[in-house]
C-alpha cells in the first residue's frame, strides 16, 4: 500500500498503468462477488428441498456387537436414511445429520472409514421414517449416538466425507425447511413432508450446537471477497489450522486437537461403593420365596442330571449385579501382597506371601446365592488399584473372548513393582439333581519380572446345594495348586466342602501344604473366609498366614473405575446398566426384559455371522499352547514409553506441516534408546 501511494504521488509513466489495473481489479472483485451470492443462492436452494439426493451407495456400517452389515444409505440434506435394500421397502433408520459431527477414522482393514457421532452423546436417530414408518426392518443393534461406516475404497469414503461436509455445513437446515414449508415453496409428497418432521423435530437446542442461517452464509461468501487476505494468505492460514489430514479431524485428533498434548490416559475415579459378605455360612444361604420357587422348579423340569447349563437361562433373583467379568477382579483388592513377594529373598517366603494374597480374594462375597452375570462376547472390563506404599498402579484388563464354550481372558500388570499375570477361564455348570456346580477350568499365570519366575495357579468350582429340598448353600470346593517350576516350590491347597452331618465349624474349610521338591515345608489348615494357619514343618511354629479381619479389610487397596458416561459401549458396567438398575430396584420383570434384550442381541449377531470366526479385540490364542494372550502387554502403562510415543507422535506432526514447504526433501526418523534422530535432506523452499 505504502509503494502504490508513493507512485501515484510521483506522477510517473507508471501511474497510468497503475490506474489501469487498480479499476481492472475492482472489477473481478464485483464479479468474484457476484459468482459467489450466485453459488451460495444455488446451494441454499437445493439444500431446502428435501427430494433431492446428494450421493447413495452401499456402506457397511458397525453394530453394538462389533461386526458389519452392508446397507444402502442416501443421502439427503439434512438427514442419512439406511435401508436394506436400495429400494424403499426395507427402511432400517434415519440419521438426523444436523445433530451430528463427522470424523475420518483409521483403520488397519481394507476399504475407508468414518464416524458419524453425537458431540454430547445424545441420540442420533428420528424416531419415525421418510414415510410415516414407526418401526424399522430387523437388522443387528446399531449404537444410539454414533455408528461408523466403511466405504470400499478410500476414494468412495472420500466422496461420502465431501458429501457429508456439505449437508453438515448447514446446521439451520431445520429451520430453512420449516420457513420454506410455510411459503409453500416445498414438494408437496408425502415422503417430503416426513423429512420435513423429521428436520423439524431435532433433539438439539440453540445451545447444544453452533447454528448457521441464511444471513450468516452468504455473510460469510461476503466477507470472503471483501477480505483484504489474498487468496494465499487465505490458504495459509488454513494450512496452519488443518492438521495432516487435509483439514479433516480424526478420531484421535478430535478427542484433543492441541499439540501439547496428542494421546489420552483412560481417567479413572475411585469405586463409590463396594459390598462385602459376613464371615461364615450366613451369607452363602438363600432362603428362596414361594414365587421364585415356582420359577426354580419350572427351570428344574428342563434339566437332567449331568447336563451342561452354560446355554440355560437362568431367572434373574439369582443373580448379583455385576458381570463375571468384574467378579474375576476380587483377587487384586490386596495386591500389594504381590508387591511384597516380589521383595522376598528365599522360594519359600515368596510363595507364603503368593499364597497368603491367593487367599485374600475369596473373602468378598454376595449375601446369599448369587451368580454374576455372564459376560456378552466382545464384553470387556477395566479397572486399577493404586499401591500408596510403592506409588504404584496395578491395572486390570478382561475381555469375553467366547461364548460357547464361554471363555474369559484377564491380564493384570503392575511393571513398576514387577509383577504381572495373564490367564483365561473357561465356566462350566453341572447339575446332578439336588445341587449343582460351577467349574472354573483355566489356569493363571503369575510373573515376577525381575525373578524370571512363574507361577501356575489354579481355582476351586463353586457348589450349589439344597435345590430341590433343604436350605440353598453356596460352598467352594475341590483342589487347586500354585507350582512356580524354577525354583520347584508347589503348594496344594484342598477347599472342603461341609459334611452331610457336620456343624458350622465345618464350614469353608482349607488344608494343604507347601513344599520344595518332595520336602514338605510347611501345613496349612483353617477356613478361607476367616483365620488360616501355617504351621512350620520342621520346627512346629506357627503363625496365622491370613486373617481378613477389620484390620486388613480397612487395609485393602481402592479399586479405581471408569465413570459409565466415559465407558465404550461394550464395557460391562455400561452394557448391563439397565439389568442391573432394574435388580436394584428389585423389578424382577424388568430386569428379566432387559437381560433378553442382551441375549437375543448376542443370538442375532451370532446368526448373522454364521460360520465366520470371532476376532476378540484385546487378546489373541496361541494354538501352540491352547492359552489366550493379551496382545499388548509391553504397552500396557509403562509410563517411558507412552511418554517416547507422545513425543514422536508430536515432532511427526510438526515435521510433516514443515515438510510440506520444501520440495524434493527427505526425512529420515530414527529412534536411538531414548533420542529422537531426525534428519531433513534438501532445503529448497516451495
Amino acid at each position: 500500500d505504502n509503494h502504490i501511494t508513493k507512485v501515484l504521488k510521483q506522477n510517473k509513466p507508471e501511474k497510468k498503468l497503475l490506474k489501469k489495473y487498480l479499476e481492472n481489479t475492482i472489477v473481478q472483485k464485483k464479479n468474484y462477488r457476484q459468482e459467489k451470492k450466485r453459488v451460495a443462492k444455488e446451494l441454499l436452494s437445493a439444500l431446502k428441498d428435501p427430494s433431492v439426493v446428494i450421493m447413495s451407495n452401499w456402506l457397511k456400517i458397525r453394530g453394538s456387537l462389533k461386526s458389519w452389515t452392508k446397507l444402502w444409505c442416501i443421502l439427503k440434506p439434512g438427514i442419512l436414511l439406511i435401508y436394506k435394500t436400495p429400494g424403499s421397502d426395507h427402511w432400517v433408520g434415519t440419521i438426523l445429520l444436523n445433530a451430528c459431527k463427522l470424523i475420518e477414522r483409521p483403520s488397519k482393514k481394507d476399504g475407508f472409514c468414518f464416524k458419524l457421532y453425537h458431540p454430547l452423546e445424545k441420540s442420533i436417530w428420528a424416531m419415525k421414517g421418510p414415510k410415516g414408518e414407526s418401526v424399522g426392518s430387523i437388522t443387528q443393534p446399531l449404537p444410539s449416538n454414533y455408528l461408523i461406516f466403511r466405504a470400499a475404497s478410500e476414494s468412495d469414503g472420500r466422496c461420502w466425507m465431501d458429501a457429508l461436509e456439505l449437508a453438515l455445513s448447514c446446521f439451520s437446515l431445520s429451520k430453512m425447511t420449516a420457513k420454506s414449508g410455510r411459503d409453500g415453496d416445498l414438494s408437496s409428497s408425502s415422503e417430503s413432508s416426513h423429512i420435513l418432521q423429521l428436520l423439524q423435530s431435532s433433539p438439539l437446542t440453540d445451545q447444544d450446537l453452533l447454528q448457521l442461517n441464511d444471513s450468516m452464509l452468504e455473510n460469510h461468501m461476503e466477507n470472503d471477497a471483501n477480505s483484504d487476505k489474498s487468496e494465499r494468505e487465505a490458504h495459509e492460514d488454513s494450512d496452519n489450522a488443518a492438521n495432516e489430514n487435509g483439514g479433516r479431524l480424526t478420531e484421535e485428533s478430535d478427542m484433543d486437537q492441541s499439540d501439547d498434548v496428542c494421546l489420552q490416559a483412560t481417567a479413572f475415579v475411585e469405586e463409590a461403593h463396594e459390598e462385602i459378605g459376613e464371615v461364615g455360612e450366613a451369607s452363602q444361604v438363600e432362603t428362596v420365596s414361594e414365587e421364585n420357587k415356582g420359577l426354580i422348579w419350572t427351570l428344574l423340569k428342563q434339566l437332567r442330571p449331568g447336563m451342561d447349563l452354560s446355554k440355560v437361562v437362568l431367572p434373574t433373583f439369582i443373580l448379583e449385579p455385576r458381570s463375571f467379568l468384574d467378579k474375576l477382579s476380587d483377587y487384586y483388592y490386596h495386591a500389594d501382597l504381590l508387591s511384597q513377594a516380589v521383595m522376598e529373598e528365599s522360594p519359600y517366603c515368596r510363595m507364603k506371601q503368593v499364597l497368603r494374597w491367593y487367599l485374600s480374594g475369596f473373602y468378598k462375597k454376595p449375601k446369599g446365592l448369587k451368580k454374576p452375570y455372564n459376560p456378552i462376547l466382545g464384553e470387556m472390563f477395566r479397572c486399577c488399584w493404586l499401591h500408596p506404599q510403592t506409588d504404584s498402579c496395578t491395572f486390570y484388563i478382561a475381555e469375553q473372548v467366547s461364548h460357547h464354550p464361554p471363555v474369559s481372558a484377564f491380564y493384570i500388570s503392575n511393571r513398576k513393582d514387577g509383577f504381572c499375570i495373564s490367564g483365561s477361564i473357561l465356566a462350566k455348570s453341572k447339575f446332578y439333581g439336588n445341587s449343582l456346580s460351577a467349574i472354573l477350568d483355566g489356569k493363571a499365570r503369575l510373573l515376577f519380572l525381575t525373578r524370571d519366575e512363574e507361577y501356575i495357579i489354579s481355582m476351586p468350582y463353586a457348589h450349589c446345594k439344597g435345590i430341590l429340598y433343604g436350605t440353598m448353600t453356596l460352598e467352594l470346593g475341590g483342589k487347586i495348586t500354585i507350582e512356580c517350576e524354577k525354583t520347584q516350590c508347589y503348594t496344594e491347597l484342598e477347599f472342603k466342602l461341609k459334611p452331610f452331618l457336620g456343624s458350622s465349624c465345618n464350614v469353608n474349610q482349607i488344608s494343604g501344604k507347601i513344599r520344595i521338591g518332595e520336602d514338605i515345608l510347611a501345613t496349612v489348615d483353617g477356613h478361607w473366609d476367616s483365620t488360616v494357619h501355617l504351621t512350620e514343618k520342621r520346627t512346629g511354629q506357627q503363625e496365622v498366614l491370613w486373617n481378613p479381619g477389620p484390620d486388613i479389610r480397612r487395609q485393602r487397596l481402592k479399586r479405581q473405575v471408569v465413570q459409565i458416561d466415559q465407558q465404550e459401549a461394550f464395557e460391562s458396567e455400561r452394557l448391563w446398566q439397565h439389568v442391573t438398575r432394574a435388580i436394584k430396584d428389585k423389578d424382577q420383570m424388568r430386569a428379566t426384559q432387559e437381560k433378553f434384550v442382551l441375549e437375543e442381541a448376542q443370538r442375532q449377531e451370532a446368526r448373522e455371522r454364521a460360520e465366520r470366526p470371532w476376532n476378540p479385540r484385546l487378546f489373541s490364542f496361541n494354538t501352540d499352547t491352547n492359552e489366550w494372550h493379551y496382545k499388548y502387554p509391553e504397552y500396557v502403562h509403562n509410563s517411558t514409553l507412552r511418554l517416547l510415543l507422545i513425543i514422536i507422535h508430536k515432532l511427526y506432526r510438526k515435521i510433516m506441516c514443515f515438510k510440506a514447504k520444501l520440495t524434493n526433501s527427505i526425512i529420515f526418523i530414527d529412534v536411538y534408546g531414548f533420542f529422537i534422530i531426525i534428519i531433513i535432506i534438501g532445503n529448497t523452499l516451495q
